[in-house]
C-alpha cells in the first residue's frame, strides 16, 4: 500500500509569538488613529468648491478653483520630488518591494510627506483615493514601530504586512478585505507563520475598530440592490467579460501616462502636473461627477440613475482623469477611482441590460456593485480582495454570486489578453527606474 504524503502542518503557536502580537496591535492601534484622521481631514478639505462659490460665481470661480488645483498639485509633486519620491503614487508597490527585500521604507520622510501630501492632493479634487497613502502610511509606521524591540528580517516582513492591512482596513473600514489582501496580493513576498499571520489579523481588526470609533462604522458605499434571478447571470458573465477588457486598458493606459509624465517632467519640470491641476480644478465646479476619488459619485449616480449617453461620457472623463492624476507623481491610490469608474461601467451595463431585457430581474444598481468587483479584479489580479471588498464596502452580501460570476470572468479574460497585475508592473517600474538612477 502507498501513503500519500501530507501536507506539512501548520506552525504550532508558542507564547514567543505574543510579544510579536502585541506590537502589531500597536500599529493597528497607531495606523487606525493615524489614517482616521487622515480621512477626516479629507472629507473637510474637499468642501473647498462650495466655500468658493459663496464668494466667487461664473467664469471667474472657474479660473480660480482651476488655479487654485494647478497651484497645490505643483506644490506637492515638488515635495514629493526633492523630499520622498517614493511616496508619489500609491505606495502599495513600495510596500511590496519592501516585505520583498527590494525597496526600503523611509518612514521618516514618508509619513509626513504622504499625510500632508496625501491631504493636500486628493483634497484639491484630483482624482486619487485615500487607500493608498493609508497602506504606506500602515507600513510605515510600522517600520518606525520595528524599532521598539529586535526584530529579524521574517518578523520585520510580517510587521510590515500587518501595518498594510491596517491601513487598507482603515481606509474602507474592511478588515476581511485587507487580511485576504496580504494572504492574495502579497502572496509572494509575504511570509506565512502563526505569529505573521495572527499579527496581520490583529493590526486589521484594531484598526478598523479605531476608524469605527473616529470616524463611524458604516460602510463608504452602502447600497442595497434586489437580489438578480438566476437566469440574470449569463449577463454578469458578459459584463466580466467586458471589465476584463477595461481592466487590462486601463493598466496599459496607466503604465504609459507615467511613462509619458516622466520624460515630460525631465524636459520640463512641473508642466505636466501644472496641466493635470489645471484641467481638474476647472472640471471640480464645471462637472463635479468626473472628478475627486468618486466615493460620493458612486452614491449619486445610484440615486439619480442617470441615461445611458451620460454613464457612458462620465465613464471616459474618470477613466481619462484617473490615469492623469495619478502619473501626475503625487501621493494617491486608484482603488476609489476604479471602484467609481466601475460603478459608471456596471450602470451603464445596466441601463442598457433593462431597455434590451427589462423582465431579467436585475437592477442597473446590481450591475454597478458586480462592477466593482470586477474591475479591481481585471485590474490588481486579485478576485477574493475584489469581491469581499465590494461586499464590505456596499453592504450587498446578497450579491455575492453575481459579483463571484463577474470578478471570475474579468480575471479570466484579463489573463487571456495578457494583462499582468497593476501593482506588479509598478513595482517593476519602480525597480527598473531606481536601476537608471543608480547606473547615473
Amino acid at each position: 500500500m502507498i501513503e500519500t504524503p501530507s501536507a506539512p502542518s501548520p506552525p504550532e503557536p508558542h507564547l514567543a509569538d505574543a510579544p510579536y502580537v502585541a506590537l502589531c496591535a500597536v500599529v493597528g492601534v497607531m495606523v487606525g488613529a493615524i489614517g482616521s484622521v487622515f480621512h477626516l481631514a479629507l472629507n473637510a478639505v474637499l468642501h473647498w468648491p462650495s466655500s468658493l462659490r459663496q464668494v466667487l460665481d461664473g467664469p471667474l470661480l472657474v479660473a480660480c478653483a482651476a488655479l487654485l488645483t494647478m497651484v497645490v498639485t505643483v506644490a506637492v509633486y515638488a515635495v514629493v520630488r526633492r523630499s520622498a519620491p517614493e511616496a508619489g503614487g500609491s505606495g502599495i508597490q513600495e510596500v511590496e518591494g519592501a516585505m520583498e527585500g527590494l525597496r526600503e521604507v523611509r518612514w521618516t520622510r514618508v509619513l509626513p510627506v504622504k499625510f500632508f501630501g496625501g491631504i493636500a492632493a486628493i483634497g484639491s479634487g484630483l482624482v486619487l483615493g485615500r487607500e493608498g497613502p493609508t497602506i504606506h502610511i500602515g507600513a510605515s509606521v510600522a517600520a518606525m514601530c520595528s524599532g521598539f524591540r529586535p526584530v529579524g528580517r521574517t518578523d520585520r516582513t510580517g510587521l510590515l504586512a500587518a501595518g498594510a492591512a491596517a491601513g487598507l482596513a482603515c481606509a474602507f473600514n474592511a478588515p476581511i478585505a485587507a487580511v485576504l489582501f496580504i494572504t492574495e496580493e502579497t502572496r509572494k513576498q509575504f511570509p506565512y507563520r502563526f505569529r505573521t499571520y495572527m499579527g496581520v489579523i490583529t493590526a486589521s481588526l484594531l484598526a478598523t475598530v479605531m476608524t469605527e470609533v473616529i470616524g463611524g462604522k458604516a460602510p463608504d458605499l452602502s447600497m442595497s440592490a434586489t437580489t438578480p434571478s438566476l437566469h440574470a447571470l449569463p449577463l454578469f458573465v458578459l459584463l466580466g467579460g467586458l471589465l476584463g477588457g477595461i481592466g487590462v486598458l486601463f493598466n496599459r493606459a496607466l503604465l504609459r501616462a507615467l511613462a509619458f509624465a516622466g520624460t515630460a517632467q525631465a524636459k520640463a519640470p512641473y508642466v505636466y502636473p501644472a496641466a493635470v491641476g489645471l484641467v481638474v480644478g476647472a472640471l471640480m465646479v464645471l462637472y463635479p461627477h468626473g472628478v475627486t476619488g468618486g466615493e460620493a459619485v458612486v452614491r449619486t449616480l445610484v440615486a439619480e440613475q442617470p441615461g445611458l449617453a451620460v454613464l457612458l461620457l462620465l465613464a471616459v472623463i474618470r477613466f481619462c482623469t484617473t490615469v492623469a492624476s495619478y502619473s501626475s507623481g503625487v501621493p494617491g491610490g486608484i482603488f476609489a477611482p476604479m471602484l467609481s469608474l466601475a460603478g459608471c461601467v456596471g450602470l451603464a451595463f445596466g441601463s442598457a441590460a433593462h431597455v434590451l431585457g427589462p423582465d431579467w430581474g436585475a437592477t442597473p444598481t446590481a450591475f454597478a456593485i458586480a462592477a466593482m468587483g470586477g474591475l479591481f479584479t481585471a485590474s490588481v489580479r486579485s478576485p477574493l480582495v475584489g469581491v469581499v471588498l465590494t461586499l464590505e464596502l456596499t453592504g450587498a452580501y446578497t450579491l455575492a454570486v453575481p459579483l463571484l460570476a463577474t470578478s471570475l470572468v474579468a480575471n479570466l479574460v484579463a489573463w487571456s489578453l495578457g494583462g499582468r497585475p497593476i501593482y506588479e508592473q509598478l513595482l517593476a517600474r519602480t525597480l527598473s527606474l531606481s536601476g537608471i538612477a543608480d547606473r547615473k
